[in-house]
């Protein structure tokens, strides 16, 4: 394999990371993106160029594009890049766990948060007999998921039950669904946070639309409450969505929840959501994002650039690994 000192992004998304290219770009960083669905692998020689740092920012939503193979395949290069001892960024503990909710639902209860009631199923037709010891609505949900995919809410068991009768639950590309209790979400609003080599970045809360929506993209996001338009350059599906989010500023004990979250779930860069239940008015954590895609705009409703930062870890890791000191210029997107 050809070495080359290079920070190495490997996604699957064409639009989504536009934003980190153009600023790589400014800084004159040598890099190279590596687009999933285009790349051809050797098994045994690995990637084409070694990189001093490797970037998974592969979605778990790929499935939803037709991707789902990159998913494993994802998996498999994670582990074959530590073995040679890259230096990987969101490796394949922080993957693993983007791409199982049942994972993350275990991960959250083992730091004694609360989660919702859950259970898992790998046949739509177990749904009806795991929601015996539920609470009415419940959510149907893909264990891999990313930007709501799949997602379906029922009200009552017949509601559920016509579903499975029409096929109409559909598992990611696991064969395995999630079946939980759907908590709504206090004044219509939750709570999505951002982290940065374990350390709280931001969080923001996100007004819905439609409270059965969940598709909540940060990039998608195109107004703050007091409507002003947000440039979302980078919208997830080229399209905006109806939410409204302003910035938030969590408590000292929720910023100490999502680091550890980020601490126990080994990722670099990831988010947390959680909302304060209608039902109970207790604090429910539900989600863990991996990939992470940052609120538009930042520079407008947070006050700084979610995304130079970034850029300033990875350069950080990256000049601490690459020797000698590299020609700064850009590489192949």
């Amino acid at each position: 394999m050809a070495t080359s000192e290079h920070i190495a992004i490997y996604y699957e998304h064409p639009e989504w990371f536009r934003p980190l290219f153009a600023e790589l770009d400014r800084r004159g960083l040598p890099y190279e993106a590596l687009r999933a669905d285009q790349l051809i692998l050797d098994p045994v020689a690995g990637l084409p160029s070694s990189p001093a740092l490797f970037v998974n920012r592969m979605s778990p939503s790929a499935w939803e594009r037709g991707h789902g193979g990159l998913i494993f395949e994802t998996l498999h290069q994670l582990a074959s890049l530590e073995a040679r001892g890259v230096e990987v960024v969101n490796g394949s503990a922080a993957y693993q766990l983007d791409i199982a909710k049942s994972r993350q639902a275990a991960l959250l209860d083992s730091l004694g948060l609360r989660v919702p009631q859950t259970r898992v199923i790998h046949h739509p037709r177990q749904a009806l007999e795991a929601t015996a010891e539920l609470t009415f609505p419940i959510l149907v949900k893909p264990n891999i998921g990313g930007n709501g995919a799949g997602i379906e809410r029922f009200v009552d068991l017949e509601e559920l039950r016509l579903a499975v009768e029409l096929g109409a639950l559909r598992p990611g590309p696991d064969g395995v669904l999630l079946v939980q209790e759907y908590h709504a979400p206090r004044g219509g609003s939750i709570v999505r946070a951002e982290t940065l080599a374990g350390r709280f970045l931001y969080a923001i809360r996100v007004h819905l639309g439609d409270p059965c929506s969940f598709s909540i993209c940060p990039a998608d996001l195109t107004r703050t409450v007091d409507g002003v338009e947000l440039d979302a350059t980078a919208r997830a599906e080229g399209h905006s969505n109806d939410a409204a989010v302003e910035l938030f500023h969590p408590s000292a004990t929720e910023i100490a929840e999502i680091e550890a979250i980020a601490r126990a779930g080994r990722f670099e860069i990831g988010g947390v959501e959680y909302l304060e239940s209608d039902r109970d008015g207790e604090r429910y954590y539900y989600d863990v994002n991996v990939l992470s895609n940052f609120v538009a705009d930042g520079e407008k409703l947070l006050g700084f650039d979610p995304t130079a930062r970034l850029v300033d870890h990875l350069q950080a890791r990256f000049e601490q690994i690459a020797t000698p000191p590299t020609v700064l210029s850009r590489r192949a997107a």
